[in-house]
């Protein structure tokens, strides 16, 4: 019996990849079409509206009648009705002349429509859909990946369109939750960091490909907002990077996330032993992204050019003594407190080993305004929490 089931392994697997691929395509399918409902009915409602075609109470009226219409319906409160309209203004423009008509919200009376014409060729009395079409330099496969909520969290947080076009290839890439979203976007703050780490990627990397996927990886500043401040400055610099350590140790799941996908957690205080002499490293992660080794040191001060010296050792010894034959050179990162970014990126381009410098903030020092405006740090954890089980 055991043999039987050993000898038909192969096929479930097959088909069990076909089930699933074919579940994957249908919810991306599922969702395409609702994002271009919802851009018709958000047009709809904003030809309307803005045009001063419908009174006042006319959004709370409709959704109040569809849900008598067709009892049952969610998704179509008064709040989701306005987040249609924004979710069509704030992408009007990428729309082509001539879209595509899908169908026609006609009011059953006088009375719900607002008195308004029922010809079909007024068209605000038609919805239209999104066309699907290529446009130039618009991500138009991860624009439509993604959930509507998604979208309206990132419209809600992200101010203009290039940042909300990075935080919706952000969330195609990285599939974070809708509850952690608004943290990311305000906290994190990722936009404003990509693509400013200190670093000397372009001139070790052996491509330019490979660099630039680097440097988009880092950023130039994080928040380490899980360190427990109240333990630092008691002690000095070293016994303070260890408290720092220990906490980063501790929030292990929430660094990586910090950090981005792709990273699984090597250990902290690696030891190496090189001709007799003791190298122990903060923290080790590896990537499978870019297929390296990445060596973390932490700093509680400011940057010295010393420890591009200490670094570079660690990079050396690992490139040497740890790495496998299919991996890339492993690369460092200094994490310290603050630090001339202008200099460090200087200094380290005579370094022969791939590196850069970020510096981070812990929670005491964030703006107090934007602190006001985030959900306690026990509601983010609770959210956390939920989404990892869900995840598991």
């Amino acid at each position: 019996m055991a043999n039987e089931i050993r000898k038909y392994e192969g096929a479930v697997d097959v088909i069990k990849t076909a089930i699933l691929q074919s579940q994957a395509r249908a919810t991306q399918a599922v969702n395409q079409e609702q994002l271009a409902l919802y851009y018709g009915i958000g047009r709809y409602i904003s030809m309307n509206t803005r045009n001063k075609n419908w009174g006042t109470g006319a959004i709370e009226t409709i959704s109040k009648r569809l849900q008598q219409e067709l009892p049952g319906l969610r998704g179509f409160g008064v709040s989701s009705l306005k987040n249609m309209r924004a979710f069509y203004e704030a992408w009007q423009t990428i729309e082509p002349n001539s879209p595509i008509a899908i169908g026609e919200l006609k009011e059953k009376s006088a009375e719900s429509a607002n008195n308004l014409t029922e010809s079909a060729d007024n068209k605000t009395d038609v919805i239209r859909q999104l066309q699907l079409s290529n446009l130039p330099d618009f991500p138009l496969a991860e624009f439509l990946s993604i959930s509507f909520t998604h979208h309206i969290r990132i419209l809600e947080n992200a101010k203009d369109s290039d940042e909300r076009l990075f935080y919706i290839r952000y969330c195609h890439n990285y599939k974070p939750t809708t509850e952690a979203l608004p943290d990311i976007i305000r906290k994190q703050d990722l936009y404003h960091h990509q693509d400013l780490l200190p670093n000397n990627f372009l001139a070790t990397f052996p491509n330019y490909k490979q660099a630039y996927r680097a440097i988009r990886m880092f950023k130039d500043e994080y928040l380490l907002d899980f360190i427990n401040v109240e333990e630092l400055g008691m002690h000095d610099e070293e016994v303070d990077e260890r408290v720092i350590e220990n906490n980063i140790v501790h929030n292990v799941k929430n660094f990586i996330m910090t950090f981005g996908r792709g990273f699984t957690f090597s250990g902290s205080q690696v030891h190496y032993d090189k001709l007799g002499h003791d190298h122990w490293i903060d923290l080790l992660f590896f990537n499978r992204d870019l297929n390296r080794t990445v060596v973390f040191e932490l700093k509680n001060g400011g940057f010295k050019v010393a420890y591009l010296a200490q670094l570079s050792a660690y990079l050396r010894i690992l490139n040497d003594d740890d790495r496998r034959d299919h991996e890339e050179a492993p690369i460092g990162i200094i994490l310290c407190r603050h630090a001339d970014k202008d200099y460090a990126g200087y200094i380290m381009q005579d370094f022969r080993q791939p590196m850069g410098v970020a510096t981070y903030k812990t929670a005491d020092e964030m703006d107090p305004e934007l602190l006001k405006a985030l959900p306690p740090k026990e509601e983010l954890l609770r959210v956390f929490e939920e989404s990892s089980s869900k995840e598991e």
